[in-house]
Formats: C-alpha cells, structure tokens, sequence
C-alpha cells in the first residue's frame, strides 16, 4: 500500500474508532473541519459570509452541514453537495430500560433501523451516546448536553445452548422484544454495590429518574454513566444511549486488503465525503477559481426513513441552501437558479458481490471489492441516478483514471434506497447514487477493501475540485 493510500484508510480507521454512535460522528466531524479552518455557525443565529471562506453547523447534534463558498461565487451560483449519514443499525436503550429477570439485571433495548440483530449475540458490548446534566440548583440550574461512552465491555446478549435449542442450526430466530435484552450484572452483585442513585440528596425518591414510583434505569447503570461523566448520578436527566460493539475498526485479511469494523455503513461515505471537502478547500488559492459552493451533509435517521427534524427528509438542505443564497441577494429568483445549477452525490454503501450467494445479484452487476464506486441505478426511483447523473459521475472518475461499477437489483428482489431521492424530490437538484461495496451490511461487524476506501476519496475530491468546468460542458434543458 502507497504511503497515501495508507495515511487515508489509517484516518478512516481513527475516525470509525471516533464514532461509535451518530453524535459522536458529528462530533469528530466538527473537530476535523475547526482543525481545517472551518468557521461554526448557528441555525439560531445570524450567518455573515464570505466568498473564499468555510463554515459549518450542526443540528441535533447528530447532523452536520459544512461548506466553502468559492472566491469566484455571486448569489445564483450552484452548489456542489455530497450527502451521506452519520446513523447506522444498533440497539437504543428504552426511555424506561430497567429490566430483571431470574436474578440478573438486563438493559431494555429497542432496535433501530434494519440490524442483521443476530450478529450481536455472544458481543462484548458497551453503551455510548449523549446525556441530559443538570448543573446548579435551583433558579440557578442550567442544562448541558454531554456525550458518554463507556469504553470498557459492560455488558453481553448471550446466545442459548445448542443442548436446549436443537434446531437452531436449521434456522436462528431471533425475538426482537425477549432474545435481544443485553445482561449488565448479575442482581446479587449488583445488590452488593448498591448506590446513591435510587435516591437524591435529601434521601427521597429521585423523580427524574422515576415514573408512577417505578425507577427508570438500574442504579448500577446510571452510577457507571455519572462516572464517566463526571457528576452525580441524579443529575442525569435524560438521555440517547445506545449499545455498542467494543471490538475496534481494523485494517486485515491476509493480505490487509480489508477494513473490518462496525458501521462502515454509513460512516465510510461519511468520512470520505468528509475528507474530500477539506481536502479539497485546504486554502484559498484551492477555491481561488470556484464559483459554486462545495457542500457536504451528513444526516441522521437515513437507517429509518429520514423523516425527522434532523434527517434528509427535514428542510435541513434546503434551509441551508437559501440561507447562503439570500445572505448575498435578496432576489427570490434566485434561489431556484442556484438549484438547477447544483448536484448531489447521495453516497451510501453499495451491496458487494458475495462469493457464497452469487445468485443474489443480477449477472451484468455484480459490484466487485477494489472494483472503485458503485453507480445504483432503478427505473423505479429507489435510487436518483439517470442518465445525465451518472454520465456526470462517471466522466470525473476517467478523468483520474479511477475506476467505477454499476449496480442494478434483482428484477425479483426488492430494493433498498437512500437519501438520494428524497433529496431529489425535496429540493429538485439532480443526483447521482453511489457507495462503496461492502459486504455484510447491516451486521454489528462489516468489511470493505482498503482500495475503494481510497477510490471513494479521491472520486469524491475530485467531483468538488472538477465538477465546475464539466458541467459547463453539459447541455440538457435547451
């Protein structure tokens, strides 16, 4: 492997290790684009910008929207966008996630998105996330956001003896609701290390963490949370927790051609996109000659719809779209020019053929692993590309000699989507829908080769450093 090549796949390496749930994503993005130059803004406040200058913002904190606007930009100009998405498949804590059964004491879990969920039995499993902290009392009291994460295994769903489940190689299934609730301790163990967090300061009942007089999380939980956080247990007023794998994001294979690693879907397009756009906006003299807007998004809840104040299906795009339109005009016009002028690359992982189910891809488009980016075509509209699109996409990558695939599902299989034509429907920007093949999506471990890692990132910065001249070139609507 190339000295280059290593230093990008190593980087994708630490930012998966970063990045166990979509807030803490968000927040090894924003540390990456403040290192890089990039200014904050605020959708809650004013934005004044500037041509040749680079900004960013989040929302919910596990969305976030950075951009440079090219020296060269006048209101009107397009954008040049890549989105992808901070979530992935993964057990959520319930609000009331106390659980007891038969002595032990287990964490009520919800599933979220389309996990491969027998994969996570038989784990070392952690939790990690974001908290709610009271700080101060009384009218003096204020409220923190904080993110957690427990680096340590703390807990496990064990799989049942094959003495007691014969048939279980004829067929694992699992029960969502009773087979998935992760063992934290056992109730005599627990029993020993009792602490304060049943009750407040004064000795009564702590009602934050009650319902009907009925504790919400076990104050085993709740006490390992306060420690790491470093306050006390009743100041945690709520909180997004999630279970996470504690193995780390590798380079292997025999030949260390491989990425092993949780949620490649979706933080390998994350990081890439992310990484291409700083990359390629490093200085001024790098966007000294653009006149559009280089654009990344990386949303959450694409692994459930989208359909969330923070997600593709939000006015997240399109608000920050108009925000940077009308701060240099006031034309309303505008706007709609600016979007016939821009393009998104929806960048979501692609199916890679799998050497023991050949027969689940259609014979002409069987994505290979170091075969480049995989363009996702349906007639249908499960994905945005058309003609132009990919035309588009494609031509960039010749142009660096990189390679690219195709993509085209089973006529008699269903097929998934992605944010693309959401995107595309909601704003009317044309798109092109691509990814990187990967195997085992949507499994608590997943795999991708160290090759398309880096085609991805150099395909990506070179659509923001070459789409300008190209699309001058391209004539449809005359």
């Amino acid at each position: 492997m190339a000295k280059a090549e290593s230093s990008v796949v190593n980087d994708l390496i630490d930012f998966l290790n970063a990045s166990p749930t979509a807030f803490h994503a968000v927040d090894e993005a924003k540390r990456r684009l403040k290192v890089a130059g990039y200014e904050q803004i605020f959708e809650k406040g004013d934005w004044n910008l500037q041509p040749g200058k680079k900004y960013f913002f989040t929302r919910n904190y596990s969305t976030i929207v950075a951009f440079a606007i090219g020296k060269k930009y006048i209101a009107g100009n397009g954008f040049h966008i890549v989105g992808a998405h901070t979530d992935s498949p993964c057990l959520k804590l319930k609000p009331v996630s106390k659980v007891s059964k038969g002595g032990y004491l287990e964490i009520g879990v919800q599933t979220y998105g389309g996990g491969l969920w027998h994969t996570w039995f038989d784990r070392d499993l952690t939790i990690a996330g974001r908290m709610i902290i009271k700080e101060g009392k009384g009218d003096s009291a204020s409220y923190s956001h904080k993110l957690v994460r427990i680096e340590e295994p703390i807990m496990r769903i064990p799989t049942l003896a094959i003495h007691l489940d014969r048939g279980v190689n004829d067929g694992f299934k699992v029960n969502a609701q009773t087979h998935l609730a992760p063992v934290l301790a056992t109730a005599v163990k627990a029993e020993l290390n009792k602490t304060a967090a049943e009750n407040g300061p004064d000795g009564k009942p702590n009602e934050s963490l009650n319902s009907s007089g009925i504790q919400k999380h076990h104050s085993l939980l709740l006490q390992i949370l306060a420690d790491k956080a470093g306050c006390k247990p009743d100041e945690i007023c709520d909180f997004e927790l999630q279970a996470c794998d504690t193995q780390p994001s590798i380079v292997a294979g025999a030949m260390k051609e491989f990425v092993f690693s949780g949620r490649l879907d979706n933080l390998c397009m994350s990081f890439c996109s992310l990484k291409a756009l700083i990359d390629a906006t490093v200085s001024e003299k790098s966007i000294e000659d653009e006149s559009g807007v280089r654009m990344v998004a990386l949303f959450d809840h694409e692994e459930v719809g989208s359909s969330s104040a923070q997600g593709a299906g939000s006015p997240v795009m399109f608000d920050a779209l108009s925000r940077i339109t009308t701060f240099f005009s006031s034309d309303s016009q505008l706007l709609e020019k600016a979007i016939q002028k821009s393009f998104l690359v929806s960048a979501d992982m692609a199916h890679a053929l799998h050497p023991n189910y050949m027969d689940k891809h259609e014979e002409n488009h069987q994505p290979k692993l170091h075969g480049g980016l995989v363009i996702k075509h349906n007639a249908n509209q499960r994905y945005a590309t058309n003609a132009v699109t990919a035309f588009i996409f494609r031509e960039i990558a010749a142009n660096k000699n990189l390679p690219v695939q195709d993509f085209v599902v089973r006529n008699d299989m269903p097929c998934g989507s992605t944010i693309g034509p959401i995107l595309a429907s909601g704003t009317g920007i044309r798109t092109v829908d691509i990814g990187a093949p990967q195997l085992s999506m949507h499994s608590i471990r997943e795999m991708c080769a160290v090759d398309d890692v880096n085609h991805s990132y150099h395909h990506l910065k070179a659509f923001f450093e070459d789409f300008t001249a190209l699309d001058a070139k391209i004539a449809v609507d005359i």
